[in-house]
């Protein structure tokens, strides 16, 4: 199953507890596309998944400064 989030109005920490706190609720194989924003969140997020045992299939462009990275659990 595919899951959306929307973290583009937040900011570091609250970036990853938010992303971290989806995964959580997820199943094994499911994927997150996690929209957010260039810098801070764009260095951590993808760092901190992979830190916590998930993968990362993808980052890509969205549109202005907002990239989609798309994780799987």
């Amino acid at each position: 199953m595919n899951h959306i989030l929307d973290i583009t109005r937040e900011h570091c920490p609250m970036t990853f507890v938010r992303t971290k706190l989806k995964l959580a609720q997820m199943t094994e194989g499911d994927t997150l596309e996690v929209l957010l924003n260039e810098g801070k969140p764009l260095e951590n997020i993808p760092r901190s998944v992979q830190e916590q045992g998930y993968r990362v299939l993808s980052i890509k462009h969205y549109g202005g400064d907002t990239y989609k990275v798309t994780i799987e659990k």
